[in-house]
């Protein structure tokens, strides 16, 4: 069972590592995507060890949360690169 906490660890651990250090907006989404990855497993995996689904209902409102942010967070960065016309985080 701890086997899904340290994997949660490392992904949320890689998820902040791309969005710190990334070059570009697209790497910051798949790094937030990747915490929101590292926290519907821990979701889950605690929803196991209790036997509840608690857990669960939470992961999927996670996941819903993740798909809207994803859409209106690429809508942005292509209206700011059709006006700015980079994608590098550090020059807009």
């Amino acid at each position: 069972m701890h086997y899904y906490f340290i994997i949660s660890v490392f992904l949320f651990c890689l998820g902040l590592y791309f969005s710190i250090t990334a070059k570009n907006f697209i790497l910051v989404l798949i790094g937030i995507e990747l915490i929101l990855n590292a926290t519907n497993l821990n979701l889950v995996a605690f929803d196991v060890l209790n036997q509840n689904s608690e857990g669960k209902m939470a992961s999927l409102f996670v996941i819903l949360v993740a798909a809207c942010e994803t859409a209106v967070a690429l809508a942005i960065i292509l209206n700011v690169y059709r006006y700015i016309k980079t994608m590098n985080p550090e020059q807009v």
